[in-house]
């Protein structure tokens, strides 16, 4: 009772309302995501004002199951009931609706609800011992997520899509850049599927990309990603810390890379980039900052709790004071960082002296 009454005193403060929807989250969190792969918000994309026993002769779930699963969305806001028939709300419309497009938040969702969250399980054990115990839920011996993915092709497709929609999301931030006006081959080291490269070159007429990465996510890039895309894009396999950098870029690009390592990792990378550069070349570092004092940034803070829980056990987002100082250590003069860009990502930068 003393409890109770303690946060009926505070029932207003923002901190305590986080506090009551963050530990439903994970629940809720499924039931969103469950809805995605029923198809529910792209069936009331195109049947707005669908009664439940519509929505249930669409995807079939018992009636009772989809009542409850009805209810937990309309909690969140993303589903709307108003006089008995539901529609997507806009951010539902927006995010959810376009379910095959390649940015669709379903295809995030559904590779964090498969590879990403039931990792979290292991925090306290994996933060305990120092290293992303999580890991032994995927079968090799490889020290990291992304080479064990290698041995399961399916679930590293899902992973790719979600990496891919969520980097869709972001990217024309970054691909709207000054820089990139000034730089005539990049080199996408830790490309993915190459659906970075893909829209730079796009952007950019006169850019041609090289995407380096590992052999099993290159075949994607050859396949569905960016190799299939631009006779301006090519794709060269290999292992970005022990496998020389590809010739004749004269701007390196690192996306959503540097931030799965470590310092001496981040070192040894940006200096094999300083060699693989002309003078005057450029580097590029795009991906999470946290703000400085290392307070802010849900986004950020979920991603270093999945580093370090299961994909590399190490790395986090970082501040970009530490690329910074990290750039300037590599070598590399007129360092700086565009800060502010979409879903808490800055764009470090550096040339080649």
């Amino acid at each position: 009772m003393k409890n109770a009454v303690h946060e009926d005193a505070h029932e207003d403060d923002p901190v305590l309302e986080r506090f009551h929807f963050l530990v439903n989250a994970p629940a809720l969190f499924n039931a969103v995501t469950t809805a995605a792969e029923l198809r529910i918000f792209a069936f009331l994309s195109g049947s707005p004002g669908a009664s439940a026993a519509e929505i249930r002769s669409f995807c079939g779930l018992p009636a009772h199951q989809l009542r409850v699963l009805l209810q937990a969305v309309c909690t969140t806001g993303l589903l709307e009931r108003r006089g008995g028939v539901y529609h997507n709300s806009s951010v539902a419309e927006e995010l959810l609706a376009a379910d095959e497009e390649p940015d669709s938040w379903s295809h995030i969702l559904t590779g964090w609800k498969e590879v990403y969250y039931p990792a979290f399980a292991d925090m306290t054990a994996a933060l305990r011992a120092g290293t992303n115990t999580a890991l032994s839920a995927h079968p090799g011996d490889e020290p990291t997520l992304y080479g064990r993915l290698a041995r399961n092709p399916p679930l590293e497709e899902v992973f790719h899509r979600a990496m891919t929609a969520f980097t869709l999301r972001s990217v024309d931030a970054l691909i709207g850049q000054p820089v990139f006006e000034d730089v005539r081959h990049v080199l996408d080291v830790g490309g993915g599927d190459g659906s970075t490269s893909a829209r730079l070159v796009a952007r950019h007429p006169r850019l041609r990309t090289t995407v380096f990465d590992m052999p099993s996510v290159s075949r994607l890039a050859s396949g569905a990603g960016a190799g299939a895309q631009s006779e301006r894009v090519s794709v060269v396999p290999g292992d970005m810390f022990t496998d020389p950098f590809p010739e004749g870029p004269d701007a390196v690009l690192f996306s959503h890379v540097l931030e799965i390592f470590d310092e001496e990792s981040i070192l040894l990378l940006l200096k094999k980039a300083y060699d693989a550069l002309p003078v005057g070349g450029r580097v590029m570092v795009y991906g999470y900052n946290v703000s400085d004092d290392e307070t802010d940034g849900v986004f950020g803070a979920r991603l270093g709790l999945y580093f370090n829980v299961l994909a590399s056990g190490r790395g986090m987002a970082y501040p970009a004071r530490d690329y910074e100082r990290w750039l300037t250590e590599a070598g590399f003069g007129e360092v700086g960082t565009v800060p502010g860009l979409p879903y808490e990502h800055g764009l470090s930068l550096g040339v080649k002296r």
